[in-house]
Order: structure tokens, then C-alpha cells, then sequence
């Protein structure tokens, strides 16, 4: 189910998002914030992983002895 959100942008950021729409970058102003924000998770993701990283180079991660360790 899809649910709608609305937000408030200054004109500048609006027109940049509608001339993205009108030169073929995206199909709609939702699959803008729609790819928007699958970038914004990738991002999170790539953060989290490094910080587990960060963890077991320094000796702070955990060692799971198996995936019941993750709860």
C-alpha cells in the first residue's frame, strides 16, 4: 500500500527536481524522492557495515558462533 507524503521545498530545489522529470532522468517527482531515498539507504547500509568493520579491527566485534548469536 502506498501512502502519500507531503513536503515543503524551496523553488530552486523544486525546479531542479522538475527539470530532472523533464529531461528523462526520472518518470515522475515520486520516482525522484523514490530513488532519493534508495540512495539515502544504501548509504546507511555501506555507514553500518564500516562501523562493524571499524568494531572488529579494533577488537570490539563479536563473534557469533551462529546466526541465534544475531538476536
Amino acid at each position: 500500500m502506498r501512502e502519500v507524503i507531503n513536503i515543503s521545498l524551496p523553488s530552486p530545489m523544486v525546479k531542479t527536481i522538475k527539470k530532472a522529470v523533464k529531461d528523462g532522468n526520472y518518470i515522475s517527482t515520486s520516482e525522484f524522492f523514490r530513488d532519493l531515498f534508495r540512495v539515502w539507504q544504501a548509504t546507511q547500509l555501506v555507514n553500518e557495515l564500516e562501523a562493524s568493520r571499524d568494531e572488529i579491527r579494533t577488537g570490539k566485534g563479536k563473534k557469533l558462533k551462529s546466526l541465534r548469536d544475531l538476536r
